[in-house]
């Protein structure tokens, strides 16, 4: 079996750590961001941690319980472009990345020590270094040499953090292997749910230790070929590789609050062109189409309407979106009625070269194709926002 060095890299406090990228004022204050309706907390600083605000706490609550805590609204467009900043970076060092989330990485750095002239450790240690002063952004790596241990180690790395141990990094060796093992519930580790504890608790099987110790039969007969592999992984045995290969989404939706609540369909609908249009920036960066699009609307008290259409013709242009979505929200819209957010999605999701386009359609399709393509490139140069779709008036 080969023997992989892998690190698992994770952006602390991630959201929180945006925010005070572009809001300087919010360092050392206690911040919660919240998910993209308001709903909860999705994001905590250490300060906020401190005070006892809980992850996924009900933010109507909240904001009454912890009044000097700092909530901002969600914006999961700015926190990608962080995100891509920080994966970006994270292939200068090896080409080996897999993405596993918008703040998570797996980096496969097994033979880079000779490509870097020094430890594993100390190319981990140029990591946190290099992301913090080139972007901003403080991270933890946790190494071992498989991706269970590697998560276990980057949790060791927060928790002394958590102590205020200023350690980024956290390495679990061979020799370190045993000695973590028993230090560790099972139920801590990385794809260990509560049906899973239970049941080995039962076994009174309540550390790694206890875990790994149990002979491969016993583990089969109990918890299948996952358990096997979760043993070797633990052991150091690198059952499941880095994977870089890409993996297109299924689906892609974009929704945020209203900075106040609303009753103006111009406003609405003027939101909603902004979210059509970074779902089909992303379309069209993934290479796909969409057959289904769907549109949600949410009353102030949480009440959620919602349409979705198939499309005669795949597409990842707004400019062919628009008016099919506006008529959409127009027959959900009622006057009277205050709303806190809408929301656009595309699904049924196809590679853009395996379309063909109608004969009858095809220049005017073009067209537009290529006038979003100049939209996106204007927007790499410039920044987000350089170019809006007029304005909605009555």
């Amino acid at each position: 079996m080969d023997k992989r060095v892998i690190a698992l890299v994770d952006c602390n406090n991630f959201f929180v750590a945006c925010e005070r990228l572009r809001k300087p004022e919010l360092r050392d204050v206690p911040v919660c961001v919240l998910s993209n309706n308001d709903g909860c907390v999705v994001s905590r600083s250490n300060e906020a941690k401190r005070m006892g605000v809980e992850m996924g706490a009900p933010y109507f609550i909240c904001k009454h319980q912890f009044k000097k805590v700092k909530f901002l609204s969600g914006d999961l467009t700015y926190y990608c472009e962080i995100s891509k900043r920080v994966m970006d970076k994270l292939y200068d060092f090896t080409p080996d990345v897999e993405i596993y989330s918008i703040d998570e990485a797996f980096l496969d750095l097994t033979g880079l020590r000779k490509t870097f002239n020094c430890s594993y450790e100390e190319i981990t240690q140029r990591i946190v270094k290099e992301i913090k002063d080139e972007i901003g952004i403080d991270v933890s790596v946790g190494l071992s040499y498989s991706k269970v241990l590697a998560k276990l180690a980057n949790d060791k790395a927060k928790k002394l953090q958590k102590n205020k141990i200023d350690k980024k990094t956290y390495k679990i060796g061979y020799r370190d292997i045993q000695k973590e093992l028993k230090e560790t519930l099972i139920s801590d580790v990385w794809g260990v749910g509560k049906n899973t504890t239970a049941l080995l608790k039962k076994h009174l099987i309540q550390t790694c230790a206890d875990f790994t110790s149990q002979d491969d039969i016993w583990i089969k007969k109990h918890l299948g070929k996952i358990g096997i592999e979760l043993k070797q992984e633990l052991l150091g045995n690198a059952i499941h590789s880095v994977e870089t290969a890409h993996v297109a989404p299924k689906s892609i939706s974009r929704s945020e609050s209203f900075k106040e609540f609303q009753t103006d369909i111009n406003y609405i609908v003027n939101e909603l062109t902004s979210h059509i249009h970074k779902v089909c920036k992303k379309l069209r960066s993934e290479e796909l189409v969409t057959s289904c699009i769907g549109v949600m609307l949410r009353t102030k008290d949480f009440q959620v309407f919602d349409s979705k259409l198939n499309l005669i013709n795949p597409t990842n242009t707004e400019f062919e979106l628009i008016d099919i979505a506006k008529e959409m929200l127009n027959k959900m819209f009622q006057k009277g009625v205050v709303y806190r957010s809408v929301g656009f999605f595309a699904t049924k999701l196809t590679p853009q070269n395996s379309q063909q386009i109608s004969l009858f359609k095809g220049v005017e399709t073009v067209k537009k194709q290529e006038l979003s393509k100049s939209w996106d490139k204007l927007e790499e140069k410039f920044g987000k926002g350089v170019i809006k779709i007029g304005e909605v008036e009555s």
